[in-house]
């Protein structure tokens, strides 16, 4: 004869049998690995682009999909040991949806595991794909524009500035990349309309504060600041020392006006994050990176914040208002 103890156990364990049987059977959630060059706190509109591109492609965070951060809070010297660890996770897919370090980190880790870039430099030149169109490897992603914007920004920049002879250009010198292909650019830019140029590096939040300064002291018409991941973690900062030393600046996406810097031209980066996502949700459904194009960002964007302006005694013409995709005021 069962006792009544042993005859409930019987039973529950029997119906735990299927559900284990189930539980195996199922499939492991993908797991993405995320590289990012910065931090989370300035970037969280970005990340709900990038969700948003996955949930486009059919996957949502915490229910098919699960994803790992590795954050490098502006040392690209970290991004290395990061892309390594996603590796030794075993993700499905690695993204690093912004700038060429991040991308040049990931591709080196690993020849495996699909990766998904956003660059504003040429990947091919990077050596990270065989051709835009067939990219060959296991990587493919996003081409945004910066560095090839440059003369249209500094010209657009001129028109808002009529009376700008001076003008400082600030860069980071831990781009290099970046760096070298920004001031190329705007030396030549520059030359063609008039423009003297002051060329100022930072790389850390005090060599920031001391470019304005400098720039102040020298009387210095403006500042343009080159594309760079940390400068756009700084872009509060950067609102603030243009408005306290009455410098107009133009910087290279809407995240500065929205901040309270004067203008901005370029591509639109929630955008790309979204292409980004959904190029990730792609490969997780068997896609492999080779049959995917690199995707050239299309969606550019001048955004003049006219509060700004006011701040600083600026007037913006009527003509710049009217071509502006956005005025914040």
């Amino acid at each position: 004869m069962i006792r009544r103890r042993e005859f409930i156990t019987l039973v529950g364990g029997a119906a735990a049998w299927p559900l284990a049987a189930r539980a195996q059977q199922q499939p492991t959630m993908p797991v993405i690995g995320f590289l990012h060059p910065s931090s989370p706190e300035p970037n969280a509109d970005r990340l709900r682009a990038f969700t948003q591109g996955l949930k486009e492609a059919g996957f949502v965070e915490g229910m098919n999909v699960a994803i790992e951060y590795r954050w490098a809070e502006d040392h690209n010297d970290r991004l290395p040991a990061l892309a390594a660890d996603l590796v030794h996770r075993k993700v499905a897919v690695m993204v690093s949806p912004v700038g060429a370090p991040a991308a040049l980190a990931a591709n080196a880790a690993t020849d495996a595991i699909p990766i998904v870039f956003a660059v504003n430099q040429d990947p091919v030149a990077l050596g990270l794909v065989a051709s835009l169109a067939r990219p060959g490897g296991n990587a493919t992603g996003i081409n945004y524009f910066t560095g090839e914007l440059v003369a249209k920004r500094l010209e657009l920049f001129r028109q808002l500035v009529p009376t700008a002879v001076r003008v400082g250009v600030l860069v980071n010198p831990d781009d290099a990349g970046n760096t070298q292909t920004t001031l190329r650019d705007v030396e030549i830019a520059a030359c063609a309309i008039g423009l003297q140029i002051q060329v100022l590096n930072a790389s850390s939040v005090g060599e920031i504060d001391a470019a304005f300064a400098s720039l102040a002291r020298a009387r210095a018409d403006a500042v343009f600041v080159g594309g760079d991941t940390f400068f756009n973690s700084r872009r509060l900062q950067f609102a603030l020392l243009a408005a306290r030393h009455g410098l107009p600046a133009s910087y290279t996406n809407r995240d500065y006006p929205i901040a309270g810097g004067l203008t901005s031209y370029g591509s639109n980066v929630t955008d790309y994050f979204r292409q980004v996502g959904v190029y990730a949700g792609r490969i997780l459904k068997g896609t492999k990176p080779a049959d995917l194009p690199v995707m050239q960002s299309s969606k550019l964007e001048l955004v003049i914040n006219a509060q700004a302006a006011r701040v600083i005694g600026l007037t913006v013409s009527d003509k710049l208002l009217v071509a502006a995709d956005e005025v914040i005021e």
